[in-house]
């Protein structure tokens, strides 16, 4: 008995161990990706400033070194996104000792679509939310109250959604891993629809900057459709039931 609970706390030490390991791999290449991205950070900035600069507005900062941590931090945030990949595997190697054999052949994909899914996400929400989402926030200034909007406050602001819909966007991979390991299954994510519905409304109201039905509905919509997405991967991708075997036939006397 004393020999299996040491074997068992070897097992989880060495679990341990591994998770450091991946968590350091991935903030080296986490590292790699902000050095390459800080010289570009400048001008990234100037695109970011864009949907407040075309309304003929102007960004400030308040403080000597509040822009040259703004280049910083999307520096950070977009080495995120260009090392999507490499953080992804490490996150694969981490899980694929407790998968079967014949599962640790979607290495691969998983790397690939959850990076494109991330990136889709972060995409989404620069080109299609947050530029609505500023002009309707911008449109409620008027004589006598003008926006002086400071550049952390406005970077903060993208950077912060880009993130969330990038997380979001993972919904179909995380629910395809979820029925792969036998967690959920399509039947029950279909008995459970409206019940997504629901949350991706409510998701939509608390994640959106904005309180207008528009937003909210361009944060619930792709939600609604990631979840079917997920709902189809997780039919095909998805642990089959174990079948009982057959009894054997009874022989006649």
């Amino acid at each position: 008995m004393v020999r299996s609970v040491e074997d068992a706390k070897m097992s989880f030490m060495e679990h341990l161990g591994e998770l450091r390991t991946r968590i350091v791999r991935a903030l080296i290449a986490l590292l790699v990706g902000t050095v390459i991205v800080l010289p570009f950070s400048q001008y990234i900035v100037d695109w970011l400033a864009r949907p407040v600069t075309k309304l003929n507005y102007t960004l400030v900062f308040t403080a000597p070194a509040e822009a040259f941590w703004v280049q910083m931090k999307v520096g950070l945030i977009v080495g995120i996104f260009l090392m999507a990949p490499a953080i992804l595997w490490q996150v694969w190697a981490f899980i694929a000792p407790g998968l079967h054999a014949q599962e640790k052949k979607y290495a691969l994909p998983f790397v690939i679509i959850g990076s494109l899914l991330f990136i889709g996400g972060g995409a989404f929400s620069l080109f299609v939310v947050t530029p609505y989402a500023i002009q309707f926030l911008l449109s409620y200034a008027r004589p006598g109250l003008q926006p002086m909007i400071t550049l952390q406050n406005h970077v903060d602001f993208l950077l912060k959604f880009t993130l969330a819909f990038g997380a979001v966007f993972e919904l179909p991979l995380a629910l395809t891993i979820l029925a792969r390991v036998g967690v959920v299954n399509s039947k029950m994510l279909a008995r459970n629809r409206k019940y997504a519905i629901l949350g991706a409304f409510i998701a939509g109201a608390v994640l959106t900057p904005t309180p207008d039905a528009f937003n909210q509905t361009l944060m619930a919509g792709p939600l609604i459709l990631l979840y079917e997405v997920g709902i189809i991967c997780a039919r095909i991708f998805g642990r089959k039931p174990a079948t009982a075997p057959e009894p054997a036939p009874v022989e006649s006397a």
